[in-house]
């Protein structure tokens, strides 16, 4: 995906909260309450802090999806310890059919999909649609739903470690894009 694409898509695309506001209002319920639920520790919040590189998540998302309420809000949350460094944007996903063809998982239009961006656009990686702690749980839980509906409050295990697999893959574009030889340059850094 070019750039320019992606650039159009992120500058069109919702906020967070404009995407949880396009939701019904027991959808927004389920979101408010994974967000209410949320928090980084002190050294999570620390280490957010610490990141010196713009870095744009462009997110295809469903406001109904059980799996982005369960996950969009711990980005979120991420998002809100640096949001100088992190910025989220939401696409909708059967309202942007280009994107959400390009980002395929497995034959499948998934969600949420995070396509994380440079500061300029450039397309630094893609990563979706479950953190490793997600199907770690969704496998202890068999014979429940396939998907989950965040109908329930979240387990609070489960969503520690599922905010912690996100952060990771943040810090870990971070580290990617403050390593980059081209950033580098550019920063004289």
């Amino acid at each position: 995906m070019e750039a320019a694409f992606l650039a159009e898509k992120f500058r069109s695309a919702d906020t967070y909260e404009a995407h949880v506001r396009s939701g019904t209002e027991e959808q927004q319920r389920r979101w408010k309450q994974v967000y209410d639920a949320a928090s980084l520790t002190l050294q999570q919040k620390s280490l957010s802090e610490t990141f010196t590189r713009e870095v744009k998540l462009l997110i295809v998302s469903g406001v109904w999806c059980g799996d982005c309420i369960q996950q969009l809000p711990l980005i979120q949350r991420i998002a809100d310890a640096n949001p100088t460094k992190i910025q989220i944007r939401i696409v909708e996903r059967d309202k942007a059919p280009d994107l959400r063809d390009a980002v395929r998982i497995n034959a499948g239009n998934r969600v949420p999909v995070v396509i994380f961006l440079a500061e300029d656009f450039e397309q630094v990686a893609i990563f979706g649609e479950r953190t490793l702690s997600r199907y770690r749980a969704i496998d202890k839980r068999q014979l429940g739903a396939a998907c989950a509906t965040g109908i329930t409050p979240p387990d609070l295990d489960e969503m520690s470690a599922t905010l912690a697999d996100w952060l990771n893959e943040i810090e870990r574009i971070q580290l990617l894009l403050r390593l980059s030889p081209r950033l580098r340059q550019k920063y004289a850094d």
